[in-house]
């Protein structure tokens, strides 16, 4: 005589519950209901339409093989289980845990082989992590360093020229407390006409960025271009300007996996292409930063 694993899909249930279950019995290599067993389980469940279930146990007798008497239980199971799904209120879980103990055989076939279904009632309701022996997860709450910046930062020019670059501490706070899904303008980073070379004039936009990356190592960002005037962008120029302030931050120390680009050409316009000024053409000319993690 052969025990076998259990098939099952909940925790170990409390001794204190164990009045709290059901169970259904199927024919010998069956896994279909017969009529009789049907409407016992309909008889039930019209006389407990509030219970919830909360798990339940498939049982074979000890004929056949133990891999061919756990299909045989699963298949009870899920027989079961689609029976009451819609009729029942389930623990979302239902079908998620492995019960993990041999099954100690009546010495009567046909009482072994069954379903055995576990349920609360409404008044247990607000105890049923308790009931099922869960235990509250703990959530630990980590704090990240508050970051600050100074109200003016002047670095010495890379160049090697005397002129001094002046950040814009306002704007690199506002990037620093950003929320995921945040896309912000980087204004004023401009780029030599038809090429991805930044200005001189906007290099403190770009350096604004690093230090911001430098100070807070879990930010991580898409870095997008924008062009203005055609939808179409055929040399692909606003990805290579988005590429272009990546190459930046990476040659500075930045690890490219917090960082990636994308080019949108005209497609993403702040004013209707054709524009109807100077002042729409660079507003939808421009790099964003899109917030991907922070």
């Amino acid at each position: 005589m052969r025990n076998f694993l259990l098939i099952a899909f909940i925790l170990l249930f409390n001794v204190c519950f164990s009045q709290n279950q059901f169970s259904v019995f199927f024919d010998s290599n069956k896994f279909e209901l017969k009529k009789s067993e049907i409407d016992k389980l309909n008889s039930w469940i019209k006389q407990n339409p509030t219970v919830k279930i909360i798990g339940a146990n498939g049982f074979c007798d000890e004929d056949g093989t133990s891999i061919a008497n756990d299909t045989l239980a699963k298949k009870r199971i899920n027989t079961v289980f689609n029976f009451v799904k819609n009729k029942l209120q389930i623990r979302a879980d239902f079908k998620s845990h492995a019960f993990g103990e041999l099954h100690n055989l009546s010495k009567i076939k046909a009482e072994n082989r069954k379903v055995t279904l576990f349920f609360i009632e409404p008044k247990d309701f607000s105890r049923e992590n308790e009931i099922l022996g869960l235990k509250p997860k703990t959530i630990i709450e980590i704090k990240k360093p508050k970051i600050v910046f100074e109200s003016k930062i002047i670095l010495k020019n890379p160049d090697g020229s005397s002129q001094e670059i002046v950040l814009d501490t306002v704007f690199m706070q506002k990037i620093n407390l950003a929320k995921k899904g945040e896309t912000l303008n980087i204004k004023n980073l401009n780029f030599v006409i038809n090429t991805f070379i930044v200005i001189p004039e906007s290099r403190p936009k770009m350096f604004e960025l690093l230090v911001v990356m430098q100070k807070n190592p879990s930010l991580k960002i898409e870095i997008q271009g924008h062009l203005c005037c055609n939808v179409d962008d055929k040399k692909n120029l606003s990805g290579l300007r988005a590429k272009a302030i990546l190459g930046f931050l990476e040659n500075n120390g930045i690890e490219k996996t917090r960082m990636t680009f994308a080019g949108f050409g005209g497609t993403r316009p702040l004013f209707a292409i054709p524009e109807a000024s100077e002042f729409e053409r660079a507003s939808n000319r421009r790099v964003e930063i899109l917030i991907i993690e922070n």
